[in-house]
């Protein structure tokens, strides 16, 4: 293997460091996953860690490196809430001060979690690079030792024992899916499931907001920002010690688009019974973007984090069920005559429709003085019974109008 960062040596030896210290988390057959795929799917569930991500295997591993000068000293990281966490929880239990500094973007759930470890938290600028500027500014006024989230080979070293556990648990695996940030994890893995198993496919996925490797190696300039449910990888700057290890062993890198990151979260959620931030969904999210790519291959998903905020993530699944049509909205405008709403509610009753919300409208001007307009949300078990339901009530003479995420509709259906 050519001379990169880290070698199966060194993976091997992190191995060593952080047994007994970080979680040996298990790879699960996903029998549900896999009929979503038509893949034989495995997930590596790095989402059980004490701090929600596999990001402590490179935190141990570089803490348990640093002198007793410079645990004495402290450390300072930059991240948007992963490597925070897990810095923050693990020199804590070793004794050591740690600095925090985050993007005042963070989600709060992260910054909160990474204040009850113990670290000191400094949120400061908009984007992770401006955090980092502002970490090596105090490290350098403050003599920290700074602890860089992907690009430094104890870091890398760390996050590639997960290649190690998952090619140990299941060796025939065809392939092994990962989501790339900064490319820390991807370079680890691949170096290590390399080393076991040359043959093995490595496949790596963006955010298509942040398509940072592909632009590198592809030679491409697609535009970088904007907001992300994946922000565990929107990672602008790509790590110099990672680039290497990627372009020349990574089979393929692709990029996801924001609903099917949604679509990967709820797919956890509801057929894997667990959860997964937007970053750790990523790898599914590849699958359904490109099924082909993946089809009766035995495929390994690291599902490499689940800090994921409650409100954001009641409100991927609820967006879901709109657009599998299980939550719909309409509008039904007719006379203002008396009983006609509880007509409708009776209606939808019997049609076995639930009703979420209604609505009651009669001062709108695009309804008639004497007319009266309903919203209303419902519940049904699939696309075919919602579409039952709006037949029914045009037969009924109620004329529904569907509302969708944009405007309204000409007709239900």
């Amino acid at each position: 293997m050519a001379n990169y960062a880290i070698t199966i040596d060194d993976v091997k030896r992190a191995a060593s460091t952080i047994q007994g210290q970080v979680l040996r988390t298990p790879l699960v057959p996903a029998p549900r996953l896999s009929q979503l795929t038509g893949a034989t799917v495995f997930v590596k569930h790095e989402n059980m860690q004490p701090t929600g991500s596999f990001k402590e295997r490179g935190a141990v591993s570089k803490l348990e490196s640093l002198t007793p000068e410079e645990r004495k000293r402290g450390v300072i990281a930059m991240s948007a809430g992963n490597h925070a966490q897990a810095v923050a929880y693990h020199a804590t239990r070793l004794g050591i001060p740690s600095t925090i500094v985050m993007p005042e973007t963070a989600p709060l759930v992260k910054a909160e979690n990474t204040r009850a470890y113990g670290a000191r938290v400094i949120l400061y600028g908009e984007t992770l690079y401006e955090s980092a500027d502002r970490a090596r500014q105090i490290a350098a006024e403050e003599g920290l030792v700074f602890v860089h989230p992907y690009d430094d080979p104890k870091i890398m070293a760390g996050q590639g024992t997960i290649g190690l556990e998952m090619l140990t648990d299941v060796p025939d695996l065809d392939q092994i899916i990962v989501p790339i940030g900064g490319g820390g994890l991807i370079a680890g893995i691949t170096v290590a499931a390399k080393a076991l198993k040359p043959s093995i496919e490595i496949i790596g996925v963006e955010a298509a907001l942040y398509p940072s490797f592909q632009n590198v190696i592809k030679h491409e300039d697609r535009p970088i920002g904007g907001a992300t449910l994946a922000e565990g990888i929107a990672v602008k700057a790509v790590g110099q010690l990672p680039l290497p290890i990627v372009k020349d062993l990574v089979s393929e890198i692709i990029l996801v688009e924001e609903p099917l990151i949604e679509r990967a979260v709820n797919a956890f959620a509801t057929l894997q019974r667990t959860m997964a931030e937007g970053a750790g969904a990523a790898g599914l999210a590849a699958m359904l973007a490109k099924p082909e790519r993946f089809t009766g291959k035995r495929v390994g998903v690291v599902l490499c984090g689940g800090n994921i905020d409650a409100r954001i993530l009641a409100s991927v699944m609820v967006r879901e069920l709109e657009r599998d049509d299980r939550i719909t909205s309409f509008r039904i405008t007719s006379q203002d005559r008396p009983g006609l709403l509880g007509r409708v509610a009776s209606r939808l009753g019997e049609l076995g429709a639930n009703i979420l919300e209604v609505s009651h409208g009669r001062l709108f001007l695009d309804v008639p003085a004497k007319g009266v307009s309903i919203d209303i949300t419902i519940e049904t078990r699939d696309r075919k019974h919602t579409l039952e339901v709006f037949e029914a009530l045009a037969a009924d003479g109620l004329a529904p109008q569907r509302i969708d995420q944009r405007c309204l509709s000409e007709s239900a259906y």
